[in-house]
């Protein structure tokens, strides 16, 4: 579990924290030793993976494909959303979080 969140989850901490329209979200939940997403919110089961350009590098689709096989397995849903579009509008991205997880 890295220690301090990149700046685009900061941005999106910023409007999560405080459970907007009453949706609670937690940081850097763990489900096991190896696998922590970067928010979660447990009332919709629903992960949620900030990507910067480091997850399209590499073996690092692979790994996050298997990272999303298994909560899957758990019955939970994963979305992964592109850094940048955070960046663009942190506002927006978390408007849409709370809508989903209140669908």
């Amino acid at each position: 579990m890295r220690q301090e969140m990149s700046l685009p989850e900061v941005l999106l901490w910023n409007h999560l924290r405080r459970a907007p329209d009453g949706v609670k979200f937690r940081r850097q939940h763990s489900f096991d030793e190896k696998i922590t997403v970067d928010f979660y919110c447990a009332k919709a089961r629903l992960c949620i993976e900030i990507d910067g350009i480091v997850h399209d590098m590499g073996d690092r689709p692979e790994r996050d494909d298997v990272r999303v096989a298994f909560l899957r397995e758990m019955g939970l849903e994963v979305v992964r959303i592109p850094a940048t579009k955070v960046l663009k509008s942190p506002e927006d991205v978390a408007e849409m979080l709370v809508r989903y997880c209140k669908r």
